[in-house]
């Protein structure tokens, strides 16, 4: 799984978790439906602090706390494997 899928899976599981559609998410947070979907759809594969950071806080996290999770931890930029 590359960086990408990583928060891409994370978007969905805390979407799925609190009930949220991606559009809804989009609404909620600010962020224009297209980009989110570029991002969900993996079209997008770097997306922006700020946009990130919208997204968290539509969950009522920090950006700290969304990126802290177990897969995105666990990633290495070092292993041959997850280049892209």
């Amino acid at each position: 799984m590359d960086y990408s899928e990583i928060y891409v899976k994370r978007i969905r599981q805390l979407c799925k978790n609190r009930g949220l559609s991606i559009n809804k998410l989009a609404y909620m947070s600010d962020v224009k439906q297209s980009t989110l979907d570029n991002i969900v759809r993996g079209i997008t594969k770097n997306p922006g602090v700020k946009t990130l950071h919208k997204v968290a806080t539509t969950f009522n996290m920090t950006l700290a706390e969304f990126l802290d999770f177990k897969e995105l931890n666990d990633y290495s930029f070092d292993d041959d494997n997850n280049k892209s």
